[in-house]
């Protein structure tokens, strides 16, 4: 007997950003998995069961929501943000590839969400304009090596770049090594934005130059968008600046 597994993405945090079809997975699961965070921001039934875990557990949480899903249940694995963006939906996908034959007949599904280089960006004018990508400064899964590579090569290529998970107790230092590596290669007048709790009421969006950037502003929860070459501060006054790269965009420049 297979039951079904439903990956949902909660958004940012403001629930005005939770989408209709996520709401909709929720009130249809009756087995919750997730960091408790997350899960708090749910408002089950009586009937319905939250079984939290650490952030850090992900492979785990993904093998014992499967194993119920196996069992008949439905169950939903949720995140903060999009699922597909460093979060849940990679990690089932990863779990029922080193699986049980069984798990692979369960049916699958994922929600979508806002993620948090999306509210950031909304927050603040249109930073992600043009070309961007979105680098992880976690090394738990891939060598720091790896990752100074790809800040290079995209900020060398002309991308605007959303950093996931900037800084934390255990990695206190990428950060401001990300920024030494891009004014190498950017201007030091390259917008830099640092968000936490886009939309939310704890929301702090400030904007400074990337010579100015400072990395013990950030912390795990905070999406810092570095822009390109092309991207611009449009200054108003006494309201707040808008930060946009030009869809017109052309590259880098000498």
């Amino acid at each position: 007997m297979s039951g079904c597994l439903t990956v949902i993405g909660l958004g940012p945090g403001n629930a005005d950003q939770v989408t209709p079809e996520a709401i909709r997975a929720v009130t249809e699961a009756s087995f919750f998995y997730g960091y408790k965070p997350y899960l708090d921001r749910l408002e089950l039934r009586q009937d319905q069961t939250r079984i939290a875990s650490d952030n850090r557990e992900e492979l785990a949480r993904s093998n014992e929501a499967l194993a119920k899903a196996a069992e008949g249940h439905s169950v939903a694995v949720v995140s903060g943000g999009d699922p597909g963006v460093f979060a849940m939906a990679a990690a089932v996908c990863e779990a029922i590839e080193a699986g049980p034959p069984e798990w692979r007949s369960i049916d699958l599904a994922v929600v979508p969400g806002v993620t948090a280089m999306l509210a950031v960006a909304a927050r603040i004018g249109a930073p992600l304009g043009h070309d961007f990508c979105a680098i992880s400064l976690s090394d738990n899964l891939k060598p720091w090596e790896l990752i100074e590579l790809r800040l290079l090569a995209a900020a060398g290529a002309g991308f605007v770049i959303a950093l996931y998970n900037p800084i934390s107790k255990a990695r206190p230092w990428q950060l401001g090594r990300a920024f030494e590596c891009l004014k190498a290669i950017l201007p030091g007048t390259t917008p830099v934005i640092f968000g936490r709790a886009a939309g939310r009421p704890e929301e702090r969006i400030e904007v400074f130059l990337l010579a100015d950037a400072d990395a013990a502003k950030a912390d795990m929860s905070t999406c810092v968008i570095i822009g390109s070459r092309e991207t611009r501060i449009i200054k108003r006054g006494d309201k707040p600046a808008l930060v946009y790269t030009p869809r017109s965009a052309t590259g880098p420049r000498k």
